[in-house]
């Protein structure tokens, strides 16, 4: 049996993420307007939001394409899978919720090119690095993104799988397979593991090793690979797609936790950012996935065009991620607030503020620009240090901007 079909019998008897029945859960933050303008802006900043929207999800599992379908009402949504039991799942949501804006094949990547048709988003989370050629898949849907077009993509991290690697090797050596007891014994064995194996820190932190779906796709999965920052970046260029960001930025930023405050906080900081993104990766030592925007290397205009070198900053608009938590109470010292963002796996990503940054926080509504909110600044000191302020909370996935009403420095 080919590795191909290897992968489709495993997702056959093994469908990931575990199917669910309802969406219920998520309808209210899926419907919400400025959860959809968030995600916009985080890929496209300065794209205006659209209707008509073609999305392609590639390799969507059992409800991922369905949660986009529900999230983007004027968007057609492509989902692709090489499961037949992943597209069923998906079909009885598609039902259940009347997603007329959803279309469903049963294909492998490599085939994409076969529906005839390019998209502006490609969704592709998890799914590459299991493909026997990561390479040609990538290029595969790069042929079908539109030119001014993003891909949402995920693979493995490389250093932080290491526990998850040596298990993998363990569960050959024992043949071990997905039958119930194979998968009970495992289990068994995952909480009986040595304190201070690789593995045991990920055993605590990641909920999925609870559930006997997620602990095969991550230990009895036929084929994966994994990338470091710099096999990622090359593996980009070598599909001719180039870096956007990533989804959530701070773990990788020296500006932003713990790295900020080592003796070679201000040496990363001076890096190209693959650089220093390649230091706070082997700085941290424990990301397991790298979930980044990624472009055509011929697109025609900047994708991420946040920075703070000139004046366009004054014409964007701050808004805040919903998903962010703001407490007010058992602040340290000096601080009356701490922000933090649910989606850091890493605790030193808190962001505690002061009267004054609470005051302008307090300000973002979605509605002002910077420039209208900078101008209740005393002093043109202050202003400097507010506008310190915005870029950090961008940093540490407080906010994001949306820049498409600026204007160019020509006009």
């Amino acid at each position: 049996m080919d590795r191909t079909s290897e992968v489709r019998e495993f997702y056959e008897k093994m469908p990931y993420p575990a199917p669910v029945a309802s969406l219920e859960r998520n309808v209210r933050r899926y419907t919400n307007p400025v959860y959809r303008r968030v995600l916009h802006h985080l890929i496209w900043p300065a794209g205006q939001s659209r209707a008509n929207q073609e999305i392609l999800v590639a390799g969507c599992g059992t409800s991922q394409a369905a949660r986009y379908a529900l999230r983007e009402p004027n968007a057609h949504v492509t989902a692709i899978d090489i499961s037949e039991t992943s597209i069923n799942h998906t079909r009885k949501l598609q039902r259940r919720y009347n997603l007329r804006n959803l279309e469903l094949h049963q294909m492998p990547i490599e085939h994409v090119a076969e529906l005839g048709r390019s998209f502006d988003l490609i969704v592709c989370t998890g799914v590459l690095h299991h493909l026997h050629d990561p390479v040609l898949g990538l290029r595969t849907l790069r042929a079908v993104l539109e030119p001014e077009g993003a891909m949402h993509l995920m693979v493995y991290a490389r250093y932080g799988r290491a526990g998850i690697y040596m298990m993998q090797d363990y569960c050959r050596l024992l043949s071990i397979g997905t039958s119930e007891k194979d998968l009970e014994n495992l289990a068994a064995t995952l909480h009986a593991l040595p304190g201070n194996h690789p593995m045991s820190d990920l055993l605590r932190g990641a909920k999925d090793f609870h559930r006997r779906d997620a602990m095969a796709d991550a230990l009895l999965h036929p084929q994966d690979r994994a990338y470091s920052v710099p096999e990622l970046y090359t593996w980009l260029h070598d599909c001719k797609m180039s870096f956007g960001r990533w989804y959530e930025q701070a773990p990788y930023l020296p500006q932003c936790g713990m790295m900020a405050g080592t003796r070679h906080g201000e040496s990363m900081g001076r890096l190209s950012e693959p650089a220093q993104h390649a230091a706070a990766e082997l700085f941290r030592g424990t990301i397991t996935q790298h979930n980044f925007i990624a472009y055509r290397t011929d697109r025609s205009t900047a994708p991420q065009p946040i920075g703070f070198a000139d004046d366009r900053w004054r014409h964007w608009i701050p808004i805040r991620l919903p998903w962010t938590i703001c407490l007010r109470d058992r602040c340290p010292p000096g601080s009356v607030a701490v922000l933090l963002n649910p989606s850091h796996k890493h605790s030193d990503l808190v962001l505690p503020i002061q009267a004054r940054e609470a005051h302008l926080f307090d300000q973002i509504d979605g509605v002002r620009t910077l420039d209208t909110i900078l101008q209740n600044c005393r002093s043109n000191d202050d202003a400097d240090r507010g506008l310190s302020f915005f870029h950090k909370l961008w940093r540490y996935d407080q906010i994001v901007f949306d820049a498409s009403p600026a204007p160019t420095l020509d006009a």
